[in-house]
């Protein structure tokens, strides 16, 4: 028998981001995106490199921006966006 996975809010919400296509995939977009204050949430996989961790952290800072920590790895991450890559970093851009 399977064994059933529960789905925390965080993939919840980054699924319902995708389905509205208000998502920003990758680093150096994500930091773009952030440095021009166009960001509203930041999630980061559990083994995103320690570099880009500590970048996304300051700028964060900076811009008020809220970073999620999730549980899930960056290959998972890739999967739940559909995709053929890992993703270490992605974003939700503030509603226009």
């Amino acid at each position: 028998m399977a064994k059933k996975v529960e789905v925390g809010k965080e993939v919840t919400e980054i699924k319902k981001a995708l389905e509205a296509g208000k998502i920003v995939i990758g680093t150096q977009r994500t930091l773009k995106s952030l440095k021009l204050g166009r960001l509203k949430k930041i999630f980061l996989a559990n083994n995103c490199p320690q570099r880009t961790k500590d970048d996304v952290d300051y700028y964060s800072k900076l811009a008020n921006v809220e970073v999620v920590n999730l549980e899930e790895p960056n290959e998972e991450l890739g999967t739940i966006c559909k995709k053929q890559f890992s993703i270490s970093v992605l974003s939700i851009p503030k509603g226009e």
